[in-house]
Order: structure tokens, then sequence, then C-alpha cells
């Protein structure tokens, strides 16, 4: 066994600074955790003393939390996690698999794919608690950083090294324009970016990663593109298509099964873009018997589309 040099923190310790830098205030923590302010102020000392950093800046009036105290409440709230699944996970080695997992993704799969997965792991095990939380790329990677979800599904072209990926599919971009634009009533199936110069387009925020990789392929092309409407999620964009406010380029999984209500979607090509959709966790992450058993599903259902 490796001699590891980690302080002997106790997890009690380890909630009262997630605790404050929650709540940045003495008062509120203490009451959040039952237990008494001083018995807070003790516990918070001596994690600083055995840190040797200063972790939460105290005056009179306020508390207010340092960049050491930041990373490491987000680090104590990992282990806390990582300890309360794999505690979790010893029961899951029974038969009956109970327990609970909670995993990260993004809008259109959660609508799309997810739900009959869902159904095909409650069959399996009923027992068991599904938990899923939906945001933007940022809110994937942010939930699994933080430990307050096991894995995510999201875009793997820009994952940080600090994360480990797995592609399951890349997802061609699809151009969706309104059926009643002449670019959908020539009844074609593909098309050019350069042919977008002069429309009106909707999009997510510019910082998402869709986004920039259009843009950086309208640019590598010399096209300005215009956007109108900007929307935080992609399965939003084509109600506003088939609404008629604009076009919309969009990965091919958030397209709703055929046939198609007052919209048409063209393959982009030159260039042709893709995204790699994928699992995103930290390394060395253990997976309960449990939450394997959701992640295997999820590959089943990519490879079989």
């Amino acid at each position: 066994m490796g001699n590891f040099d980690v302080p002997d923190l106790r997890a009690r310790e380890l909630r009262a600074i997630i605790a404050l830098a929650e709540y940045g205030s003495f008062v509120s923590a203490a009451a959040f955790l039952k237990t008494s302010q001083p018995a807070l102020t003790r516990a918070v000392k001596r994690v600083e003393r055995l840190l040797g950093v200063t972790l939460f800046a105290r005056s009179t009036r306020q508390v207010e939390i340092t960049p050491e105290g930041k990373e490491f409440s987000a680090v104590a709230a990992r282990v806390l996690k990582d300890l309360e699944v794999t505690i979790r996970g010893l029961g899951d080695l029974s038969k009956d698999l109970r327990g609970r997992i909670t995993f990260t993704t993004y809008s259109a799969f959660a609508v799309g794919k997810l739900p009959m997965i869902v159904r095909r792991y409650r069959e399996d095990l009923p027992s068991v608690e599904i938990r899923i939380r939906e945001g933007r790329q940022v809110d994937i990677l942010e939930d699994i950083r933080s430990g307050a979800a096991e894995f995510g599904i999201g875009y793997i072209d820009l994952v940080p090294e600090n994360l480990n990926s797995e592609l399951l599919r890349r997802e061609p971009l699809y151009v969706v324009v309104p059926s009643t634009h002449p670019l959908a009533t020539l009844r074609r199936q593909r098309i050019r970016l350069e042919e977008l110069r002069d429309e009106t387009l909707i999009s997510p925020p510019h910082t998402a990663f869709i986004r920039r990789l259009v843009d950086d392929a309208a640019a590598n092309v010399g096209v300005t593109l215009n956007y109108s409407l900007i929307v935080e999620r992609l399965a939003s964009l084509i109600g506003h298509v088939q609404a008629g406010v604009g076009i919309a380029l969009i990965p091919e999984e958030v397209l709703p099964p055929k046939p198609w209500k007052n919209f048409e979607a063209l393959l982009l090509t030159e260039p042709a873009l893709s995204v790699s959709v994928g699992f995103i966790s930290l390394p060395n992450r253990h997976f309960t018997p449990a939450t394997a058993k959701m992640m295997t599903l999820i590959r089943e259902e990519f490879n079989a589309s």
C-alpha cells in the first residue's frame, strides 16, 4: 500500500467546509448541520490548521471564502460523493440491486433516446432510484467535476484533459429550415454552408461548442452568418424553425423522428461538420453495478441507432 501524505480529516469536517462555503454564514451553516456555532468554528479551524491555509476570511460582519477555500470545498464535495456512492454500491452487489444513480446530460438526449433506455433499465432494476440532471455542456462538466453526477453524456470534442471521455457516436450537423422556405421547397437533401450567407439564423449562445464549430467553419470559407435569435437549449431550436423565425444548424440527434412537420432538414456539406457524443467522467471513477448497467444500456442504444 502506498504511503499517502494526506491530513487526518473527518467526514463531518468536510461537511462543515462544504456547508460554510454554500451558506457563507456560520449561523446558517450551523443550523443546516444541526450543530453549534462554536463546534462549527472548531471544525473549520482544525481543517485550516491541518492544511496550512486560510479557507475563509472572517470579519465581524461576514465570512468570505478564499480561492483556496473554493478549491478545497469542491474537492471535499467530490470525496464525500464518491464515498457515498461506494458505500451505496456495496449493497448493490446483492442480487436485488438497490440504491440511487445520478448522471447528467443535455436536453436533446434527455427527451430523445433516454426515456426508452430508462424504461429498459427499470424493467431489470426497479429498486434503483434514477436521477437525471439536464444542462448545457458547461453544466455537464461542472456536475462531473463537483461530484453531483457520476458520469455525463455530452460533447467530447473539447473535454478538458483532467476528465475521461469515451466516444459513443459522431453526429453530423443538419441545416433545419421552415417548410415554406425556398431551400425546403426545392426538395434537396444537402446544402453548403456558403448558401446560408444571407439567411436569418437561430443559434445557441456564442460560447456553445456547436456555435463555435459553425462560426469557425464559416470564417474558413469567408462567410459571415446573420444570427437573429439566441436560445439556451438545442431542443428548442426546431420549434422556432417550425414557426418560421429562421434557420438552425443542429446535430442529427436533435432531429425528431420522421415524418417532420413544418420543417425540412438538409445535411450540411462543404464543409461537412459533426460533433462527437460520448461519456464523460472523472479519471479512475469507480462505477457501481447499478451505474454500470445504465452505461451499458446507453452504449447499446447508440450502437443500435
